[in-house]
C-alpha cells in the first residue's frame, strides 16, 4: 500500500478536489472529516466529470466505501477491488483512521512482477474496446469512451490501425466546466375563449458542463503505446505496465490486429485467483 495519501477534507469544493488530483496526478483522493484523519469517503475523476453541476464534495464523493485493513492478506484487497469492480481501496486501522490506499496499479507493479505466471492475457483482457478516428473530436472520442464505461479510448488511423490511446486523465487536461443558460418557453390560453389572452410562461435553466478544447484525437493521444500479443505472460505484461507506468495495454493478434485491451484491474485476477 502506499503509505503517503493524498486526501481532501469535508467541507470542501469539487475545485480543491481537482486541484489535488491535478498537481499530484491521481485519479482518486480519500475524503476526511475536518481536521481528523477519519475516513468519511473517496472522490474520484468520474465523479467529477459525472456531476458536473454539484459543487461540494459531500455530495460529490462515494460514502459506501470497500477498505482493508493492513493486515489483511492481498489477495483479499485484490477480491475486494474485482468483487465491487473498483481500481483502489483505501486502508484503515482498526478506529477506521486512513493509514494507506492500494490500487490495482500497486499490486500490479510490485506484486505480480515479482512472480513467475505462465498464464496468458488472453485469459484476463476484455475484447470490446472503444475505439475511435484519430481525426475525431475530443468532444465526440469522449462521449464514445463513456458509453463502454472504460477509462481510456483508443485511436485508429485511416486503415484502422492502432496510432493512439486516451485516458480519462488525458481529457480533463483538455476541458473545463462552464456554465450555460437555456431558456424553455410554453404557452397556456383557453381555447374557445375570445377573451381570454395566451399567456407565455419563460423557464430559465442554468447547468454546467464539460467543455473540450477544439483539438482532436490524434494532437492529444500517447502516440508510443506499448502493446502485448495475446500469449504474453501475465508477468511479463506486468513488467511493461510497471516500465512505463500505465494502466492498461492493447492487446494483438500475431498479425499485429487489435483484439483486446488488458488493464491492471484485469490482471489482478491473477493474484486473487491463485
Amino acid at each position: 500500500m502506499s503509505k503517503k495519501v493524498i486526501s481532501v477534507s469535508v467541507p470542501g469544493n469539487r475545485e480543491k478536489a481537482l486541484e489535488i488530483m491535478r498537481k499530484e496526478k491521481v485519479s482518486a483522493i480519500p475524503v476526511t472529516k475536518g481536521d481528523t484523519n477519519m475516513l468519511v469517503g473517496l472522490i474520484t475523476r468520474s465523479d467529477l466529470i459525472n456531476n458536473p453541476d454539484e459543487e461540494q464534495i459531500a455530495m460529490l464523493m462515494s460514502r459506501d466505501l470497500k477498505t482493508v485493513n493492513p493486515e489483511d492478506e492481498l489477495k483479499e484487497a485484490a477480491k475486494t477491488m474485482i468483487d465491487n469492480d473498483i481500481r483502489r481501496v483505501p486502508v484503515v486501522n482498526d478506529d477506521y483512521e486512513l493509514v494507506g490506499i492500494i490500487t490495482s496499479f500497486d499490486i500490479v507493479s510490485l506484486a505480480l512482477t515479482k512472480l513467475d505466471i505462465e498464464d496468458s492475457v488472453e485469459n484476463y483482457m476484455i475484447t470490446t474496446v472503444p475505439t475511435t478516428w484519430e481525426d475525431t473530436p475530443l468532444n465526440v472520442a469522449f462521449e464514445s469512451m463513456k458509453q463502454f464505461g472504460l477509462k481510456s479510448i483508443l485511436g485508429l488511423n485511416n486503415l484502422g490501425k492502432l496510432t493512439g490511446i486516451l485516458t480519462e486523465t488525458d481529457f480533463i487536461a483538455e476541458s473545463e466546466i462552464i456554465s450555460e443558460k437555456t431558456e424553455h418557453s410554453s404557452t397556456v390560453g383557453t381555447e374557445g375563449d375570445k377573451w381570454s389572452w395566451d399567456s407565455t410562461s419563460v423557464l430559465y435553466i442554468e447547468k454546467n458542463r464539460l467543455r473540450f478544447t477544439d483539438k482532436l484525437v490524434k494532437d492529444v493521444a500517447t502516440e508510443k503505446v506499448e502493446t502485448a500479443n495475446a500469449k504474453t505472460k501475465v508477468s511479463e505484461c506486468a513488467k511493461k505496465m510497471k516500465a512505463d507506468n500505465i494502466e492498461q495495454i492493447p492487446v494483438t493478434d500475431v498479425e499485429g490486429e487489435l483484439i483486446g485491451l488488458v488493464r491492471a484491474s484485469d490482471l489482478i485476477k491473477a493474484i486473487a485467483n491463485d
